[in-house]
């Protein structure tokens, strides 16, 4: 029998449950997890949101080197205005660094404004309006290292925060950050549009 979780990942947490270095880990959240329970994916350590668990290690092959790509959708803060330019370059493909000498041009994809954020806020965020800023939605099929974040570096904006909410069909919805839903292995498979066979 195996187990698929839901995670509202905090900001400043390692999709991980193990490290060399003293960061706060997925072990340390307030949950009982089965042995062998792992991240599916990851989140950087400055980004939040969805973030999938699981004990069945093949999930990982059929979400990620199947046929059909999945679309991930990220609500992201920028540290200013947002015109009409930059969404149509975000959305046709921009090209962005992948090594020290390589760089890449990603795929097109959906990008508009979001008013307000389909997330939940800390207690401690408390955004001035006084401070311009402007939340994105991005949903992608791939996932570069950092790929986001460049590609708003790509056209002049700045990340102030990175959330991710849904996975296909798999929705972050209310979930408060650091806690942990559980699903069964039908609403899990079905909800990714993958295939458990």
């Amino acid at each position: 029998m195996h187990y698929y979780y839901i995670l509202n990942k905090p900001c400043n947490m390692v999709s991980q449950f193990k490290s060399s270095h003293e960061v706060p880990l997925l072990g340390n959240l307030h949950f009982n997890f089965p042995e062998g329970t792992h991240a599916i994916g990851r989140l950087d350590q400055h980004s939040e949101g969805l973030l999938l668990l699981t004990t069945n290690k093949k999930v990982t092959r059929l979400l990620f080197q199947g046929e059909s790509p999945h679309f991930r959708e990220y609500h992201v803060l920028v540290n200013s205005r947002v015109n009409q330019d930059q969404l149509n370059q975000l959305s046709q493909g921009v090209q962005i660094r992948t090594g020290n000498e390589m760089f890449y041009t990603t795929r097109p994809c959906k990008v508009s404004l979001v008013d307000p954020p389909a997330i939940q806020f800390n207690s401690d965020y408390n955004p001035s309006e006084r401070v311009p800023h402007t939340w994105i939605s991005i949903s992608l099929t791939e996932g570069k290292y950092h790929q986001v974040r460049k590609m708003l570096t790509a056209v002049g904006l700045k990340c102030k925060r990175l959330v991710r909410i849904r996975i296909e069909n798999l929705q972050l919805g209310n979930l408060a950050p650091g806690c942990i839903k559980e699903l069964t292995e039908e609403e899990f498979f079905t909800g990714l549009k993958i295939s458990n066979y």
